[in-house]
């Protein structure tokens, strides 16, 4: 069981990505953190517009690190962030931008305040580390992330019955659902087996998100383009 730093100041430390930021205010952040030890939290991070305040450029969208937060009755304070990895090839490549928002988007639609979403975020960063790699389709991850993310929930329904899928097929759903997170990345598959993986993707979407998902539209449209 992991347990969340508490200090003898009131001081806790979790560690988790950074799913999404708004600005308040002059200068201030409200930042959402999925971590390890509380699931989705939302936190003020005050003063972090300014250039010069030590939040600056800490609460950016993919950061990952370990966050110190001051509990108050209703909200969280974000004190200091030590960033392990900031995922810095996001924000050099449109293609991998909307691929890593849309995860971050589904993964903050998936997660709840104190949830125990550890392999949730395991799987986020481990798919967003995907990206990066020419080895893999981004298509293939997008489709390992999103069922996975299935099964995580208890909402994985399996393979489709009523029609005969490539052989490939099968195996990748035996993986999807068996294998440890860690090893999800382990295996390709071809053209024919990838679309197929695809459209089943797509069916299971439109049946258990039932939001409307902005970085998807916006995925689409580059992918269409």
């Amino acid at each position: 069981m992991i347990k969340e730093s508490l200090e003898d100041d009131g001081k806790r430390k979790v560690t988790g990505m950074i799913l999404k930021r708004r600005p308040v205010g002059e200068y201030d952040f409200v930042v959402t953190i999925l971590t390890m030890e509380r699931g989705k939290i939302t936190a003020f991070a005050r003063s972090a517009r300014k250039p010069e305040a030590k939040l600056s450029g800490n609460v950016e969208l993919f950061s990952y690190g370990t966050f110190t937060l001051f509990e108050g009755r209703n909200s969280y304070t974000l004190l200091e962030s030590e960033i392990m990895n900031y995922f810095e090839f996001f924000r050099t490549d449109l293609t991998l931008v909307c691929y890593g928002t849309y995860f971050l988007e589904l993964a903050d639609y998936y997660s709840a305040e104190n949830n125990d979403d550890r392999e949730l975020l395991k799987l986020l960063y481990l798919s967003l580390t995907a990206l990066s790699k020419e080895v893999f389709e981004k298509n293939f991850v997008r489709c390992i992330f999103e069922l996975r993310a299935l099964v995580i929930e208890g909402e994985f329904p399996g393979i489709p019955s009523g029609k005969k899928y490539d052989d490939a097929v099968y195996m990748a759903f035996d993986k999807i659902y068996n294998l440890p997170v860690t090893k999800l990345f382990s295996f390709k598959l071809d053209q024919k087996a990838l679309k197929e993986l695809i459209e089943i993707t797509e069916m299971y979407r439109k049946r258990f998100v039932d939001k409307k998902l902005h970085s998807l539209e916006m995925l689409d449209l580059l992918v269409d383009s």
